[in-house]
């Protein structure tokens, strides 16, 4: 493990969106077992964790705070596939034939970046799970009313509707290409 020493913890700064944009690293050079190399471990405080987070590398090569910079983005890309299983049940797959998983991925992902794309214009809500947006916004029960050219979705009275209302969504006015071009609305009831 790593010294004890706090002069030997370099406090970095990360270019990154987020959070923990400055660990505090420490280095240190170690033989493990089987290995007939020594390999670089690296110690990372200050990221919101209580104990050191250990990166453990063969690369002699790149700078530690290049190393955990990384780690980073490969986390963020876990968190938000893990924000897609739990949002999307992607670990109750529709089938164990390959092709079948393979589409339920895909499609999963897709979802997953609508809802991102749909977030995106609302207050407060730009880093909302896939399951938050869900529950806030689309579980939801209203009335379709059809015509000749337009669809107007009346949404029953919820106590997130205010952030769709501020983004915009009472005033929008959407054609439906595929759909004879029929115009998409929806109504909000009075506040």
């Amino acid at each position: 493990m790593c010294s004890s020493d706090l002069t030997a913890w370099k406090s970095v700064t990360i270019t990154r969106t987020g959070r923990y944009r400055r660990p505090r690293l420490h280095e240190d050079t170690i033989t493990l077992k089987d290995l007939t190399r020594p390999v670089r471990q690296i110690a990372i405080t200050n990221i919101g964790r209580d104990e050191p987070t250990l990166l453990i590398t063969n690369d002699p090569h790149t700078k530690a705070k290049d190393l955990f910079a990384r780690y980073a983005e490969r986390m963020g890309i876990e968190n938000e596939l893990d924000a897609y299983i739990s949002g999307f049940h992607l670990d109750a797959l529709s089938s164990a034939v390959p092709l079948n998983v393979d589409l339920d991925t895909t499609l999963t992902v897709l979802a997953g970046n609508l809802y991102r794309l749909f977030a995106r214009d609302l207050d407060r809500y730009h880093h909302a799970t896939p399951d938050k947006i869900w529950r806030h916004f689309l579980d939801t029960a209203g009335t379709l009313h059809i015509t000749n050219d337009t669809l107007t979705c009346a949404l029953n009275l919820r106590s997130h509707h205010p952030v769709l209302i501020d983004a915009g969504y009472a005033e929008l006015e959407t054609p439906i290409p595929w759909w004879d071009n029929r115009t998409l609305r929806f109504r909000f009831p009075p506040r």
